[in-house]
């Protein structure tokens, strides 16, 4: 399935069913008054966050969404049956806006809270039936209102992950590797740039079944906030997580100015939403099994030249993995 994480979609209410002009019809009683029912209210149009979804894929296929119609009211005072409601599932963390006509959106809700439900669309109420127009002077109205016309309305859905880690870095710095060896998530892995091309979700759970919530972002590249390498895309699932893991490659690394790849990354952060910066990241070095004793010990003096804590791992081989970050309480702070 692809990851879709914007949806545009249409949906109406439905429609009000008519009032109903009829007139009692029993025997010995020639002229019996007004017995029209009244009609049925149409079906509402709700959006509902569901656990169990995680993208927008389905909503990405279809895009009119339709309540049912109310039905006409009957003789005998016999009321129309009400339209039934239409529920939408989106996954948890979807952001509703409204599109308007000149373009402009606005914003409806944000759907954080499993089984969270919004109506977006209004159902239409059902015409009165001649009963009600019965008077002193008009003792056989021979006329009812018609059902009230349903909302339809114009739709942009955002997702927005939830999780509590965001796993950043370059392209092929060892994220997915990383959310495999911690979670029972498999995302897929290869030693090239862009093999994950959507957010991986992994969850850790602890001895009393507190989870945590990993998720993996597709590497950036500079120019990611324009764009470049569908970074854009990404960057707004970083919005959401509490802290930030930060993945380097040792094949990225700059002996010269180690700390280059750190800050493309962090400058893209920056250039789409200031306020990333602000979270607290975990600087990790990954594939130290590709460096001699020497050239590792040579890394970990240019980096404390900075008084920012890096930790130094090999997550194919296992390196330092456990002793490091288990240690430090990265995973779970």
């Amino acid at each position: 399935m692809r990851f879709i994480d914007e949806a545009t979609i249409v949906v109406r209410s439905g429609k009000g069913g008519s009032g109903c002009v009829s007139f009692r019809r029993e025997k010995y009683v020639p002229k019996g008054g007004p017995d029209g029912g009244d009609g049925g209210k149409g079906g509402d149009v709700y959006l509902r966050a569901n656990p169990s979804l995680l993208t927008l894929y389905d909503l990405h296929l279809k895009r009119l969404y339709q309540a049912e119609n109310g039905q006409p009211g009957r003789g005998k005072n016999q009321h129309g049956r009400d339209g039934e409601d239409l529920i939408i599932d989106v996954p948890v963390g979807t952001l509703v806006y409204e599109v308007l006509e000149n373009g402009e959106k606005i914003f409806i809700a944000d759907l954080k809270k499993p089984g969270e439900m919004i109506r977006v669309a209004k159902g239409g109420r059902g015409g009165k039936g001649n009963t009600h127009f019965k008077s002193p002077t008009q003792r056989a109205p021979r006329y009812a209102q018609p059902g009230e016309k349903g909302e339809e309305k114009r739709l942009f859905l955002e997702l927005k992950i939830l999780a509590d880690i965001g796993i950043i870095g370059l392209p092929n710095a060892g994220k997915s590797t990383f959310i495999s060896k911690v979670s029972k998530a498999r995302p897929k892995i290869a030693s090239y740039p862009f093999t994950t091309l959507r957010p991986n979700l992994g969850v850790i759970e602890d001895d009393f079944g507190n989870q945590v919530i990993l998720a993996d972002i597709p590497g950036l590249i500079k120019g990611a906030h324009e764009g470049y390498g569908l970074g854009d895309k990404f960057l707004k699932h970083i919005a959401r997580t509490k802290f930030l893991i930060h993945i380097l490659s040792v094949e990225e690394v700059d002996f010269d100015d180690p700390w280059k790849g750190f800050d493309i990354v962090n400058q893209e952060l920056k250039s789409f939403d200031p306020s990333l910066l602000e979270k607290k990241q975990i600087l990790v070095v990954n594939k130290i099994d590709l460096l001699s004793e020497q050239e590792l010990e040579l890394l970990k003096k240019k980096f404390a030249e900075k008084s920012e804590k890096v930790f130094f791992v090999s997550l194919l081989e296992g390196w330092n993995t456990y002793y490091e970050l288990e240690r430090e309480k990265v995973v779970v702070p």
